[in-house]
Parts: structure tokens; sequence; C-alpha cells
């Protein structure tokens, strides 16, 4: 009697991560712990190496560190962020409020300071694509049913369904994370959305220090660069100072646009 096939076939990766770094150590942890929770993995120790790869491969989601031979992180980010939508999450020793900023206006997704915990990083990196799904790769959104329909704010029309933002049929260009912004603050006009609350709907992880909210602040700042005819003085997404932003309606009264 011939003996069954007993082979299984190897299940799909979860996604495809590029990580950069240039300590050898830390690569091999993050290449063992990735592909150990699912992931296919490729590495690459410089900026260069890292571009290449990423127009080679066209990772889901880069992790990618500061500090690099060749060309820095944020020279590398602003090279995806000019063709890309693809998550990037930042690696740094240095946790001054300051380069963490700067990463994040680069349009970084999210900001781990060394040393970290790579469970940490696993759980920030399912967040975030669960958030965007696969292939964020691709400069043009793709297709999600993740609203109902479309929403008009003044001369902005919000298409929630393919999550696009256009202003008199021109397209604002918006990352995956600022569309994820607008939605949360417009899901209940004129409803206060404290500062943590948007850390942990968006980045999934409460705050552990002052610094961490630091991020949503960023964020709103980079959206209302985008979407206000005067970012100085927001007409649509306001600060209530000490708790957190709301959005408002067209004729809403009553909450402070200070910014």
């Amino acid at each position: 009697m011939p003996s069954a096939d007993m082979s299984i076939t190897p299940a799909e990766p979860k996604a495809t991560l590029l990580v950069v770094d240039d300590e050898a150590a830390v690569r091999r942890v993050l290449l063992m712990r990735l592909q150990l929770a699912g992931y296919r993995v490729l590495s690459a120790e410089d900026g260069e190496e890292a571009l290449t790869l990423f127009h080679q491969e066209q990772p889901d989601l880069v992790v990618l560190d500061v500090m690099l031979p060749k060309l820095d992180g944020f020279a590398v980010c602003r090279r995806l962020r000019a063709e890309s939508c693809v998550p990037i999450i930042f690696l740094s020793a240095l946790d001054a409020i300051a380069e963490r900023v700067s990463g994040l206006d680069l349009g970084a997704d999210d900001y781990l300071p060394k040393p970290f915990s790579p469970k940490e990083l696993e759980a920030r990196i399912a967040t975030i694509l669960r958030r965007v799904g696969r292939g964020s790769a691709a400069s043009e959104p793709r297709e999600l049913p993740s609203g109902s329909g479309v929403l008009r704010l003044g001369d902005l029309v919000v298409d929630t369904n393919r999550r696009q933002v256009t202003r008199e049929g021109d397209r604002i260009a918006l990352t995956y994370t600022e569309f994820s912004l607008l939605e949360l603050l417009f899901r209940e006009p004129g409803r206060v959305v404290p500062r943590a609350e948007i850390l942990e709907q968006l980045w999934g992880y409460p705050p552990r220090r002052a610094a961490d909210l630091r991020v949503v602040d960023v964020y709103v700042a980079r959206l209302r660069g985008k979407l206000e005819p005067d970012p100085r003085n927001p007409e649509l997404i306001l600060t209530v100072r000490g708790t957190g932003y709301a959005s408002q309606r067209l004729g809403d009264v009553g909450l402070s646009a200070a910014g």
C-alpha cells in the first residue's frame, strides 16, 4: 500500500517586510523573530541597498534605522515618500523628541527608540498592517471597503471607500495613517477625541510617556497642512487644549480653533 504524502505546503507569508539596519546583530535578531511570526523578511545594511531592494521586491512595510551608511534613514524615507505610501517604522538609538518629530514629518508611520523589545516591534507592525493591508508599496491607494461612502467637508470630497480626498477634482495625497486619522476625527463630528485614544486607535499602543502623544500632534499638523486653507487658523480640525482634537461641522461654534 503506497504511503500517503504527508508533506505540508507552507502557508503564504503574512506580508513582506524590509528591515534596514547597519548592525548585523540587530538584523539577525529581527530576521529570526519576524520570520517566526510568519513574515517574509528582506534585509539591507545601508540606505542605497534599501532603495534597490525596495524597488525590486515592493515590500508591504519598511523597518528603517535612522543612522545608516551611504544614505541615512531620513534620506531613504524622503525617496520612498516621493513615490510610495508604504508604511515606515523608524528605529533610532536617539530618543530625542526633535528627531522623532523629524522622522514623522517626513511621513513615517511610527518611531521606536533603541533599545526596543522585538515583541513591541512585532505588535506595531501587526497593527499597521491590519490598518493598511497588503500591497502598501503601490503609489495609488487600493480599493478598501473601510468606509461607507462620500463625505463632503466644505470644498473637500472624502471618499471613504477608495480612501481618497479631492478638492475641486484635484487629488490630495494622504498617507494611510493620515487618512485613518481623518476618518477617526470625522466619524462623530464635534466629538472631542483625546490624544491618548487617537494613539491607541491608530498606532495600537497606549501612551507610556509624554513624547508618545507628540506623534498625534505631528500627524494632526501634517493633516492640517494638507487640508486647511490656513493651517495656523484651522477650520476643520480643532484643538481642545489639554484634551485632544475635534472635527467641526460647517456652522458649528463653541470649540476653540487654537492650533
